[in-house]
């Protein structure tokens, strides 16, 4: 059974404006031969169905000119069921060698950062698509999701339910080279771990200019579960508390998490 959504959604991909409704999707995948799901899924009429195939068919765009994430996000933000590999999400084990160093001075261990990776979960645009998921399973109405592969400007995520409002700004967590392809071979002279501080300080600011502006919205940032941001959240936790902003988790499964 699909989830609540709005009943249309308008977006920019490559520039161009679109208008998606419900019944649009409904109707255009009606008859359609759902294709192998390698990775995520969506369920349309009771079928599932590739998200890239769904949302290609949906829209008439070509799946060459968008990304999968566009993909979820956009459908999940209509109401329907997106999941990975249409298998419920359960913890992956984690290996421990990826999350600390060798031990520092103090003979402490202390957090590593991820290598540079092709298909990083902690990316802005992973997080920003897991949120809007987990979002919509829950009820939420999703009121607007900005295009973090343009940098688009404006609060990240607006989603509504129950008379409540909430705006949430979304940040990834850094890796150690490139996202761009032109220069997968090159490594960052800014480590990620200092990186991800700058953006923690970006994330509160926004957060505290939705406050002044929208003072009777809930104000939240969304952030990767990573060791470097729980550390910066444990030394601002009481000032946040006091402005009224809250901090919320998505791990590597996709599950989002409210302290």
């Amino acid at each position: 059974m699909d989830t609540h959504g709005r009943a249309s959604i308008r977006f920019t991909v490559n520039g161009h404006r679109y208008d998606l409704s419900r019944a649009d999707v409904a109707n255009r995948l009606a008859g359609i031969m759902p294709d192998a799901i390698r990775k995520h899924g969506v369920r349309v009429n009771g079928a599932w169905f590739p998200v890239i195939q769904a949302f290609e068919a949906a829209t008439g765009i070509p799946r060459s000119e968008f990304v999968s994430n566009t993909a979820r996000r956009h459908l999940a933000a209509l109401g329907y069921e997106v999941a990975g590999d249409v298998e419920p999400r359960t913890a992956q084990p984690i290996d421990p060698s990826a999350y600390t160093l060798p031990a520092t001075r103090s003979g402490q261990r202390s957090p590593k950062e991820p290598e540079a990776t092709s298909g990083e979960w902690h990316t802005e645009a992973n997080i920003q698509a897991s949120l809007v998921t987990a979002l919509a399973t829950d009820g939420w109405r999703i009121l607007s999701v900005a295009n973090t592969a343009t940098k688009e400007q404006g609060i990240d995520v607006i989603a509504a339910r129950d008379g409540q409002t909430v705006g949430v700004e979304v940040k990834g967590f850094p890796s150690r080279g490139y996202a761009d392809p032109a220069r997968a071979g090159e490594v960052k002279r800014t480590s990620p771990s200092t990186q991800a501080g700058h953006w923690y300080s970006q994330a509160v600011l926004a957060a505290m200019r939705l406050r002044g502006k929208e003072p009777t919205w809930r104000s939240v940032i969304a952030l990767p579960d990573f060791p470097r941001y729980r550390d910066l959240y444990a030394d601002t936790a009481g000032s946040l508390a006091a402005a009224q902003i809250e901090v919320w988790w998505v791990d590597q499964t996709g599950a989002v998490h409210l302290p």
